[in-house]
């Protein structure tokens, strides 16, 4: 191989180690700490219940927002805030926009009564270390005027010192959760539609400037 080669090729080899290490992932201890946002172009809150127990009907909100006060001394002593529109229901109904069946689920009062509670809201009270990338995270959420307690199963995706696109410090989870919606006062349907709710997140969240 001719040298102008060889030297191509190494700062070819050069150039892909630093991008690799730079994008890489990065343990969440080591991220700055402060304050971050969410990435709603990275996000999704969708949730299903049981109908008739013949299937599980899905759908999604897309509006919401939250933030995370990162602590990365103590993991543990981050908190959490989110906050959702009920006015944002998407479902995969067929004739969701000639029936007004978003807007019906949003607003009927023996659903979301969106009219009288604007939003859904979560605050985070302790979360707790499981293993080095997994955690229990409990707080507290206000539905339909009522605030109850929930408990989170939370994994960590990963993180990265400079996202390629962002340019900012990005860290990345994933949550579930699963709720009974009459101890919110939504007793609508049941029990031909199921009380459980199975609530699951995904969400990126960047560092604030």
């Amino acid at each position: 191989m001719k040298p102008i080669k060889i030297s191509i090729l190494l700062a070819t080899l050069v150039l892909a180690s630093c991008v690799s290490w730079v994008f890489a992932k990065s343990p969440f201890n080591d991220m700055p700490q402060g304050k971050y946002v969410l990435d709603l172009t990275h996000a999704s809150v969708v949730w299903k219940v049981s109908h008739f127990g013949l299937s599980d009907y899905v759908a999604r909100f897309a509006n919401f927002d939250a933030a995370i006060d990162f602590d990365p001394n103590n993991v543990e002593n981050s908190k959490i805030t989110a906050t959702i529109d009920p006015m944002s229901i998407q479902t995969a109904y067929p004739y969701a926009a000639e029936k007004d069946f978003n807007n019906i689920l949003a607003t009927d009062e023996g659903w979301f009564n969106a009219g009288m509670f604007a939003s859904i809201d979560f605050v985070s009270s302790d979360i707790e270390m499981t293993g080095d990338n997994t955690a229990i995270m409990k707080g507290e959420l206000t539905f339909l005027g009522t605030t109850l307690p929930v408990s989170l199963d939370v994994v960590f995706n990963g993180a990265m010192q400079l996202q390629p696109f962002t340019r900012k410090p990005t860290m990345g989870f994933s949550a579930t959760t699963t709720i009974e919606r009459s101890k919110w006062g939504m007793t609508k349907f049941l029990p031909n539609i199921g009380d459980s709710v199975e609530v699951m997140i995904e969400g990126e969240f960047a560092k604030a400037d």
